[in-house]
């Protein structure tokens, strides 16, 4: 099954990371800056999303570097790994989605996919990986790493995730069988490899993975892969081949982040991707919100956060009361599968949002209702694939 063909309801994902999207956001959180990096951060703020009714949460992740343009972590000393920061998260929450997002540039891919699979585990299936290719000069220099440009990150990005699913598919359902009489833990025929290595074509330095995975198929089969839709090969951002494809069975992802550079802009593109992809692929659209709270408009808090430290944010961004933002989500849920918010301060606008906006979409119809214990595929419509190897004869790993 491909995603949901229905345009409405639609859902909704936030993200997560520190105070919020604005650099300065810390200045008006209600806490101290030293509980940022503690697990009763992490807790209050994914049970407060979990609360409001969304039905995704998302965490960044990336080295915390000073000066670097857009990056919501510039006046902060650093972050928590996203990944740990979700599986924190998981068995504290019952239905909100968890999608950290992963580097695939300077990250190893069989622990990235080890990783997900556990965090799929520990959630119950509430997983997604949100895919990140990013490689200046100065995150290389950051883990000791040269720089990776261009195409070249595209091509990162479908190695790691086509990597991650070959692992993910390595074992079959049914590999662990447990049988106490014969003293096996796995049938062995149930195990395969991966068999992965990069082609001469590779941009990077090349590599192999062999396989299999370290821990059994992750309870979703396959976790639901995230991209924004530069990373996509072919028609993708003037990408030609080399990327993320839609889709397929190997780098194909399921769903895609859409951008704009103004909100008047924003369903619009949602239509053109959508319609570009013929509705392989979910259409998730970014927006930022600010929105007016405590008795201040919106254009005042930002002026005040600027007075600090400017947001250079590229994306389109919604600036006013909690009525305008139901509006436009409204229209941009008509086109769109979903919509992932940035909230400026997390601390200030994910209370407006809880009381002031998304109880009205949910009257509307607009919202999808949030369900117990739902995975992330079914929150897609996306059905449980087999394994690629299940009906694989005669090539199951050796011991």
């Amino acid at each position: 099954m491909s995603p949901t063909e229905n345009y409405l309801p639609g859902f909704l994902a936030l993200e997560l990371d520190g105070d919020g999207a604005h650099p300065a956001a810390w200045r008006a959180a209600r806490h101290t800056p030293a509980e940022l990096l503690t697990g009763d951060r992490i807790r209050s703020t994914v049970l407060a999303a979990e609360s409001a009714g969304f039905q995704i949460a998302t965490f960044s992740d990336g080295p915390v570097l000073a000066g670097q343009e857009g990056n919501a972590g510039l006046d902060v000393a650093g972050r928590l790994d996203a990944v740990q920061r979700a599986a924190f998260a998981a068995p504290l929450t019952h239905s909100i989605i968890l999608v950290p997002e992963v580097d695939t540039v300077y990250t190893e891919p069989f622990h990235v996919a080890t990783q997900l699979a556990s965090l799929d585990y520990v959630s119950g299936g509430r997983a997604g990986w949100l895919v990140a290719a990013s490689g200046t000069e100065r995150e290389g220099a950051a883990v000791g790493r040269a720089p990776v440009e261009g195409a070249a990150l595209a091509a990162e990005a479908a190695a790691s995730v086509e990597v991650s699913r070959k692992l993910w598919d390595s074992w079959e359902d049914d590999a662990v069988i447990r049988d106490v009489e014969s003293g096996r833990y796995l049938d062995v025929d149930k195990l395969h490899y991966a068999d992965f290595e990069t082609g001469p074509e590779f941009p990077g330095t090349g590599y192999s993975v062999k396989g299999p995975a370290i821990i059994p198929r992750p309870l979703q089969g396959q976790l639901p892969v995230v991209a924004p839709y530069g990373l996509i090969g072919g028609d993708g951002d003037g990408l030609e081949g080399g990327g993320l494809d839609v889709g397929g069975p190997d780098s194909g992802i399921d769903a895609v982040l859409v951008r704009a550079r103004e909100v008047s802009e924003l369903a619009a593109e949602v239509t053109r991707v959508r319609t570009l992809f013929a509705g392989q692929v979910a259409v998730i659209a970014e927006l930022d919100v600010v929105l007016d709270a405590r008795g201040q408009s919106a254009a005042a808090r930002i002026a005040q956060l600027d007075s600090h430290t400017p947001w250079h944010s590229s994306g389109a961004r919604y600036t006013g009361n909690a009525e305008g933002l139901v509006e436009v989500l409204t229209e941009i849920l008509a086109t769109a599968h979903g919509v992932r918010l940035h909230p400026a301060v997390l601390d200030v606008d994910l209370d407006e949002l809880a009381r002031l906006v998304l109880p009205v979409l949910r009257r509307r119809g607009v919202l999808a209702p949030t369900t117990t214990d739902a995975t992330f595929r079914d929150l897609l419509g996306l059905d449980r694939p087999l394994s690629r190897y299940a009906a694989v004869e005669h090539q199951s790993v050796d011991f």
